[in-house]
């Protein structure tokens, strides 16, 4: 019998992130400190119009690029938040959560071989989808000394005639890094200069800590060459609700929409419901989460400040990043270590590309309590270790 496995798909990696979490799920009383997910229940109004949709009967396809009302209420909150004007009947795609949206970016704009300059570390599913959509992935590594963002210097070295796409993972995951408008400015000259679109994802935009957010998609002439994503799993806790977004160029946008069409029809409708109302009542809930979430992420820094490990201040999303590189152990000893003997369970820095060795990502969207019981046991664990080390 023939092969029946693609020889691309057989190629790529399954995510690092989900080895230690089938452990964990079979084992008793473990700490989980590596799931990117809100432990928040989705704000109650949103939860209602759900609710309230599915009772009126509106269970049938929206259009393919989603609810009228939505893409609107897309348009309004770029608007206001971020300063960029879209119209929503063709600038404007809903997809099933963020990771659809990269997805058909890089299969839209994608030819055969051409580059997609990607920084790492970063989320998990932007090489797989560049290598789908045939492209060709070309690691830039980001730096713990720049905070790990994205220089002009590192950008250029990276630029061959082949590149056709910088992604933009910031506010970043794994690390925290976000990018100030000051960091965006020479990136964006590069970009025109050099004639390379960028797909920024921004599904962190409203869990920023010091200033607010800014997308490069505002800066001059930059907006004709940007797909700007964002999603509601992470801002509004609604992981499970499958729901994001994408805006840009209409060219492209409408050949995203063909792709969806076909593979997708539309996003889930009672989604799309909640989500107007997400966008239109969201903005206290959304507040007191963040502030919630920043008072975890000061705590995480002072325990590490306590145990001596080396982690610089993140200013966006729910994760740190800390260096255990003075162990003299990989990212994934560590990590497999202190899981068998403290039960608690981080993902390696390795999981996000090979520059995460040495870094350890640790989310705070757990509560407190949680933090502070997993927290004593990795205290524990360090203190054996350099015990260890010392004998």
């Amino acid at each position: 019998m023939r092969n029946p496995i693609s020889e691309v798909t057989a190629g790529i990696q399954p995510s690092g992130i989900r080895k230690f979490f089938d452990i964990v799920s079979e084992m008793k009383d473990a700490i989980s400190l590596g799931v990117g997910e809100p432990d928040f229940d989705t704000p109650w109004q949103i939860r209602e119009e759900g609710i309230y949709s599915l009772e009126k009967g509106k269970t049938f396809y929206t259009s393919n690029s989603g609810l009228k009302e939505l893409k609107m209420e897309i348009c309004h909150y770029l608007r206001r938040s971020l300063d960029i004007s879209y119209h929503y009947q063709d600038e404007v795609l809903v997809t099933v959560g963020g990771s659809e949206a990269i997805d058909l970016a890089m299969r839209a704009m994608l030819n055969p071989g051409e580059e997609v300059l990607i920084p790492q570390p970063s989320y998990v599913s932007y090489v797989p989808c560049c290598v789908l959509a045939g492209g060709k992935p070309v690691i830039i590594e980001l730096k713990a000394e720049n905070e790990f963002r994205l220089t002009a210097q590192d950008l250029l070295a990276a630029i061959t005639d082949r590149t056709k796409i910088l992604v933009l993972p910031f506010p970043n995951n794994p690390t925290g890094a976000v990018m100030t408008r000051e960091d965006l400015e020479p990136i964006a000259k590069i970009c025109a200069e050099k004639d390379i679109f960028i797909i920024s994802d921004e599904i962190y935009a409203e869990l920023t800590y010091s200033g607010k957010h800014f997308s490069i998609a505002a800066l001059p002439g930059m907006q004709e060459r940007t797909i700007l994503i964002n999603g509601f799993s992470k801002a509004y806790a609604m992981t499970g609700w499958r729901l994001g977004y994408a805006c840009g160029p209409r060219n492209i946008i409408s050949q995203m929409t063909k792709i969806h069409q076909f593979a997708i029809m539309c996003a889930p409708t009672t989604s799309q419901y909640a989500a107007v109302v997400a966008l239109r009542e969201g903005d206290a809930d959304v507040a007191r989460m963040r502030e919630s979430y920043n008072q975890r992420r000061r705590y995480l820094l002072d325990a590490f400040k306590r145990m001596g490990l080396e982690c610089f201040e993140p200013f966006g999303a729910f994760y740190v990043f800390p260096s255990i590189k003075r162990f003299g152990m990989t990212s994934d000893e560590f990590a497999t270590r202190l899981l068998q003997e403290e039960k608690v369970a981080v993902v390696p820095g390795t999981a996000f590309g090979a520059c995460g060795e040495g870094f350890l990502r640790i989310s705070y969207a757990y509560s407190l309590e949680d933090l502070k019981r997993a927290i004593a046991c990795l205290e524990r664990f360090v203190n054996r270790l350099d015990g260890e080390r010392a004998s």
